[in-house]
């Protein structure tokens, strides 16, 4: 082990937009940090991950001032979108061990790393909605229940990219008379500074648009929805109820419903909603759980990686408080 390098730990936080790397010390002081594309193995595979991961870390490193020599920490602790299976968690960990960061390793699904965020001890449930959405919970006894988050084909509805999906769909259906009336038209083809829907169809079908712009349609349809827009409502409703879907699963498979559990939520969607689609939420939870408490993150989640690296070195409760304090959003 190089000098000093006992004495921080790397945290990870890959999402399918953006990854997020931090240098921790073992008294909870950032050292470091980088940001990057998405690098979900899903998406780019795991040699290209690996590396994607690898740059982003040595940026953190040369952040800190730390030597780039291996192994860089004592711990590397890497939460990552599309880390579904069992089994790619451990193709995943057997790549990243082999780079030699560090001398132990954990990786795992990034909502996890949401959790631990958000939660005083890293149980309760969490629900993350960025371009996607999942749910993971974790009992005081250890025990888990997640969901695989592959679209479609394993059940999921309400990331950001359908529901941008979903607004589109519904602008056009109002403009070529197939579907009601919506404010969701207008500002579809405001957002796009297009001639009409039809025109925003045809660039994205050309690819003059690229197909990732349709998430930006998803805050757009929560701004309609807001102003009154009853079509806009009955997707935000649908998603709602998602949520509490996820939320209320996970409550019942962990016998948490007559407990205290903490519900996290987080992610750019849910962050992002006003203050009625969240209370909304927290009703229908509490329907389930009435003793529980729902909260919006208020750190990212690669905090909670880092929380987990710092439980995994036998970190102080005040190293990981001043972690957290140091971290937290205005």
């Amino acid at each position: 082990m190089t000098a000093g390098s006992q004495d921080v730990v790397v945290a990870i936080d890959g999402g399918n937009s953006k990854t997020d790397v931090l240098i921790v010390s073992r008294d909870g002081r950032v050292l470091g940090q980088s940001r990057g594309p998405g690098a979900s193995p899903q998406n780019i595979g795991v040699d290209g991950s690996v590396q994607a991961l690898e740059k982003l870390v040595l940026e953190a490193l040369r952040g800190a001032g730390l030597p780039d020599e291996r192994p860089f920490a004592t711990h590397t602790s890497a939460y990552l979108a599309g880390l579904d299976f069992p089994r790619e968690e451990e193709i995943l960990h057997a790549a990243l061990a082999a780079r030699g960061w560090s001398d132990t390793l954990i990786v795992g699904n990034d909502t996890l790393a949401l959790l631990r965020a958000g939660s005083s001890d890293g149980t309760g449930v969490a629900v993350v909605c960025g371009a996607g959405i999942n749910g993971a919970g974790v009992s005081a006894d250890g025990r888990e229940h997640r969901f695989p988050a592959l679209g479609k084909i394993s059940g999921d509805w309400g990331g950001g990219y359908r529901l941008g999906e979903e607004a589109l769909w519904w602008a056009v259906r109002a403009e070529d008379g197939r579907g009601p009336g919506t404010a969701l038209q207008a500002a579809v083809t405001a957002h796009f500074k297009a001639s009409s829907v039809l025109d925003v169809v045809q660039r994205l079908h050309f690819q003059d648009l690229h197909s990732d712009s349709i998430h930006g349609l998803c805050p757009l349809l929560f701004a309609v929805a807001a102003d009154g827009d009853e079509v806009a409502q009955d997707v935000v409703d649908r998603f709602v109820e998602e949520v509490a879907l996820l939320v209320s699963v996970i409550l019942r498979r962990l016998e948490l419903t007559e407990e205290a559990p903490e519900v996290i939520l987080g992610g750019g969607v849910l962050t992002g909603v006003g203050a009625q689609v969240i209370a909304e939420i927290e009703r229908r939870c509490l329907k389930v759980a009435p003793r529980a408490s729902i909260q919006v993150v208020d750190v990212a989640p690669v905090v909670g990686a880092a929380l987990f690296a710092l439980d995994t070195i036998g970190a102080s409760a005040s190293a990981k408080a001043s972690l957290k304090a140091a971290t937290k959003r205005v």
